[in-house]
């Protein structure tokens, strides 16, 4: 019996020992917030370009079944990055969960509210009554519950249904009136290829501080991880390259899988080159504070804990904090 216990207690520890011990010459798996999109240019164009070969990592994307688990995984330890969003990222780091942000890659607002142009809904008012599309739990109810607000609604007066990935879908076909979420560079495009047009209400015109779409999440409790640093130093690389040459960025991007390049892609990619973040290690303060505040004056969050504990600057000097 005792052998017995000795082998599984042996076994529970060598398929645990890759979680609690990364090894600097591993991989970097990076889970992404969606399928491969223009979002994700900056990466797509660092790797397919060697910049993290010449960082000295090796480094792995990888699609989510549920855009919900990227930063679970990583805060349970299960991946080295997340691709996510700053607004979870407050409400996620209120709840206790070990994730600090890195890097910024889309630097200003992507989401918004979307309906039909021909369709019941022609001010947020009309949504009272009405089903609401989302995709990522928390986050999108807290916008959306602002953007209500400002119209005297609130989210008991809306049906909110998880669409998963299928915003323009559920949208096109009926099953919901509007979807929160719904991505200017994407879903409006998305639409006007299948015949439809979209009626797109701005979250930062509807009472949402302005905020980083898409960040690099990792674990707080790795951050002494020499691997990130020079993630984030290719990354940069990545988007200046991009910048620069954005179409022999467009065929590395298209390139990448079979299914990059289509039109739906290449109407994405020009909407979004005007809104990568040129430095995604720095860190704008003031748009991170304000951003709490409003989760936390809207009742999202309560007490939430300092910005150095969730947030930081990996080209900063090591202790310096605003």
């Amino acid at each position: 019996m005792s052998r017995l216990f000795a082998f599984f207690a042996g076994l529970f520890l060598f398929l645990n020992a890759p979680l609690a011990h990364a090894q600097e010459d591993e991989p970097l798996e990076v889970l992404l917030d969606w399928f491969i999109n223009p979002d994700h240019a900056p990466l797509i164009v660092a790797q397919e370009k060697g910049f993290f070969d010449d960082a000295g990592i090796e480094v792995r994307f990888t699609e989510p079944a549920d855009p919900n688990d990227p930063p679970k995984l990583v805060a349970a330890g299960r991946a080295d990055l997340a691709v996510s969003y700053q607004p979870t990222l407050h409400i996620q780091a209120a709840a206790g969960l070990p994730l600090t942000r890195i890097a910024t890659l889309v630097a200003t607002p992507l989401n918004t509210l979307l309906a039909l142009e021909d369709g019941p809904v022609k001010e947020i008012a009309d949504l009272k009554g009405r089903k609401v599309g989302y995709s990522v739990g928390g986050v999108e109810e807290a916008v959306l519950g602002a953007m209500l607000a400002r119209h005297g609604l609130g989210l008991e007066d809306v049906e909110l249904v998880n669409v998963n990935f299928s915003l323009s879908p559920a949208l096109l076909s009926g099953q919901v009136a509007a979807v929160i979420g719904a991505y200017r560079n994407f879903e409006l495009n998305q639409l006007q290829l299948e015949g439809a047009e979209g009626r797109a209400f701005y979250v930062e015109e509807e009472g949402v501080p302005a905020y980083d779409e898409l960040i690099v999440l990792a674990n707080s409790d790795k951050l002494e991880d020499p691997r990130l640093p020079a993630f984030v130093e290719a990354l940069e690389r990545g988007v200046q390259y991009l910048v620069n040459h954005p179409q022999e960025s467009w065929e590395l991007f298209a390139d990448y899988k079979d299914d990059l390049d289509d039109e739906l892609n290449r109407r994405a990619w020009s909407d979004t080159l005007p809104r990568f973040a040129l430095r995604p290690a720095a860190v704008d303060w003031d748009r991170y504070r304000r951003f709490a505040a409003f989760l936390e004056e809207a009742g999202i969050i309560a007490d939430p804990p300092p910005l150095s504990d969730y947030v930081t600057d990996l080209s900063r000097e090591q202790g310096e904090r605003p």
